[in-house]
């Protein structure tokens, strides 16, 4: 008897189903099944293997909810090394490309910051940006592929109006006046004159099919030009964007998306951590003011159609001496209230804490992971209901598991143990989990109970 795990998430009125029993292709198993064992998270197929989060995952989606309807929301996802904290926002990234959104993702790194003497804050925009992706485009650099699409759609809505009975010269004035339409509504913004002049540059390049000015205005959106006099040769815009107005230029992205038809713009950056441990004092605080802007711009209204979701550690978090509650601006705006404990979590505050899956869901997902393992090496699993419990008991049982095991450490031994097991087919489970004698005590045996086939 097969059994057929699946964990869903009802929002309003909408039912999410994150985990399925449809086998993926290969090509997607064998990317999950590297990623994993190397310790990382796989960019595709992460609906096969998601489960657990459900209350961490619904406050989230009605984050992006708001996101669509007008509204801003920032996060913080705290968790340890290991917990599946960048797997959760993996996730949220492939819905939200699924769902219309504009999504832009980085990890942060000595070279990448929100601020920084040396060009880190521009570092940040470049790789954001680059990383730009759609449902469309998942694997980023949709930046051309979205002023293309909106152009063309205003094309298109402008000759069905027409019945393309106009002439060519009239039809071209009134693309463009759509599209002044749509640039004078960002010229308001800070620094929305410079990047409303680059939209038009770019419409005409576009027109006369002038592809070399396409890259070059591409380039000047992605903030590749270093000087102003550079840009100024090649396109006659005096301005580029740098580690002062990188922030201004996300908020201005974010309102041309939704003109372009996507639904809002969410920012995931991860690794906070890198913030952390930068040794200078002045410059970390500097980055946490940054952070202070971003989070005051969503709560006080001023940004609109962006999510940001900011991915950390504990540590990262907390400490007192060098992480985000270092800075009292946002130690007080954070800190839990009263009455929020471990039974009683409070999922609308500005940080998700994430828990320890629980070994009930650690099942279920090694038991995915067997099915894929088989499925990716043309086998059928050997791994048996009492191995699979027999393989987590030894996991839990191991000295310290109870407080600092977690999902990263477990799967990359399951998989070991599966690439052992296929290569050796002579050898059983047993003889390489152990003596073979599994001692499971009554507390664990109950825990597995409800899996009994």
């Amino acid at each position: 008897m097969k059994l057929l795990y699946m964990t869903s998430i009802r929002l309003s009125g909408e039912r999410l189903f994150i985990v399925n029993n449809i086998n993926p292709p290969k090509r997607i198993t064998n990317t999950i099944i590297n990623a994993l064992k190397g310790g990382v998270v796989p960019r595709i197929g992460l609906e096969y293997i998601t489960v657990g989060r459900d209350a961490e995952i619904s406050a989230i989606l009605h984050d992006i909810d708001i996101i669509s309807d007008g509204g801003a929301a920032f996060r913080f996802i705290v968790g340890k090394y290991g917990s599946g904290k960048s797997f959760l926002l993996q996730t949220i990234r492939n819905y939200a490309t699924e769902k219309g959104f504009v999504v832009v993702d980085c990890d942060l790194s000595p070279e990448r910051r929100f601020v920084g003497t040396k060009g880190q804050g521009l570092a940040t925009y470049k790789e954001l940006i680059n990383n730009m992706s759609t449902k469309t485009k998942p694997d980023g650099g949709a930046l051309p592929l979205i002023l293309e699409k909106w152009i063309s759609n205003i094309q298109t809505r402008v000759m069905l109006e027409s019945n393309g009975a106009l002439p060519q010269e009239e039809l071209e004035r009134l693309v463009e006046r759509e599209i002044f339409a749509v640039i004078n509504s960002l010229e308001g913004m800070v620094n929305g004159f410079e990047f409303a002049k680059a939209v038009m540059l770019y419409y005409r390049a576009y027109n006369q099919a002038d592809d070399r000015m396409m890259s070059n205005i591409t380039r000047w959106f992605r903030g590749e030009y270093p000087t102003k006099t550079e840009a100024k040769n090649e396109l006659g815009i005096n301005f580029v964007v740098n580690d002062d107005n990188w922030y201004d230029f996300i908020k201005i992205f974010a309102m041309f998306m939704v003109h372009a038809g996507y639904k809002g713009m969410l920012i995931i950056v991860d690794e906070l951590v890198n913030i952390f441990k930068i040794a200078h004092t002045m410059s970390r605080q500097s980055n946490y003011e940054k952070i202070l802007t971003m989070y005051n711009d969503v709560l006080q209204g001023k940004a609109k159609h962006i999510g940001f979701l900011l991915g950390g550690t504990p540590q990262c978090i907390e400490d007192k001496y060098k992480g985000v509650f270092s800075y009292e601006a946002l130690r007080s705006r954070l800190s839990a209230g009263r009455f929020a404990a471990d039974d009683a979590k409070d999922m609308l505050a500005p940080i998700i804490r994430l828990n320890m899956l629980t070994q009930e869901e650690m099942y279920v997902l090694i038991e995915k992971l067997s099915n894929m393992h088989g499925q990716l090496f043309d086998y059928e699993p050997r791994l048996t209901h009492g191995d699979l419990v027999s393989f987590l008991t030894e996991e839990y049982n191991r000295v310290g598991a109870k407080t600092h095991i977690t999902p990263r450490e477990i799967i990359r031994d399951f998989i070991e143990l599966l690439n052992i097991l296929y290569q050796n087919p002579d050898k059983e489970p047993s003889s390489i989990l152990g003596s073979g004698d599994y001692v499971i005590t009554a507390k664990t045996a109950d825990d597995f109970l409800e899996f009994e086939l």
